[in-house]
């Protein structure tokens, strides 16, 4: 019943926008192709900067560097349950998801998904945010320039998606 229901959900939200904008006597063509406009030139502003982190981030895998913080580290978060390839993967989450993506298939084909250090990483990748990559090409995008309290907040995110993914996959194994 839901698989049918998900099937219905896109074409009713996209009749009752179309509907809610002839009602409000909004010209929904052309808002849709202004917007889609817009949207377009978004992209030709964000393209150079991910380009640049798609590059940066590809270099810095192939050279092993992403592999140093879970090495200094593993004394450290061995007593937290952090394994050195998940503190490597948190490292490369901040920054590419594409990237930690690849770090968990490598982690899945050495450990197992039924692993803890298999589960473990798909917990994190779900529960925590590519904090550096989302604040440099959508502030970029936006305009934004007073960033605040974006990075403690963001980074107090990452840490509570941390201890929470490590909590579940201790009481699952």
């Amino acid at each position: 019943m839901l698989a049918k229901l998900s099937d219905c959900v896109i074409p009713a939200v996209m009749f009752l926008v179309v509907g809610y904008g002839l009602l409000r006597r909004v010209k929904v063509y052309e808002a849709f192709l202004k917007g889609a406009k817009e949207g377009m030139l978004v992209v030709v502003r964000i393209v150079p900067t991910l380009i640049g982190l798609i590059v940066g981030v590809g270099v810095l895998r192939a050279s092993g560097f992403f592999a140093l913080p879970g090495r200094a580290l593993a004394p450290a978060a061995e007593l937290l349950h952090l394994p050195a390839e998940v503190i490597s993967l948190l490292a490369v989450k901040a920054f590419s998801s594409s990237a930690a993506t690849g770090l968990l298939l490598d982690i899945l084909a050495t450990y197992g998904p039924d692993s803890y250090e298999g589960f473990l990483s798909g917990l994190l990748m779900s529960c925590t945010e590519t904090i550096f990559y989302t604040m440099s090409v959508y502030f970029l995008a936006a305009g934004v320039t007073k960033t605040r309290y974006t990075i403690k907040g963001a980074l107090l995110a990452t840490l509570t998606g941390t201890a929470v993914s490590v909590l579940l996959a201790l009481g699952m194994g």
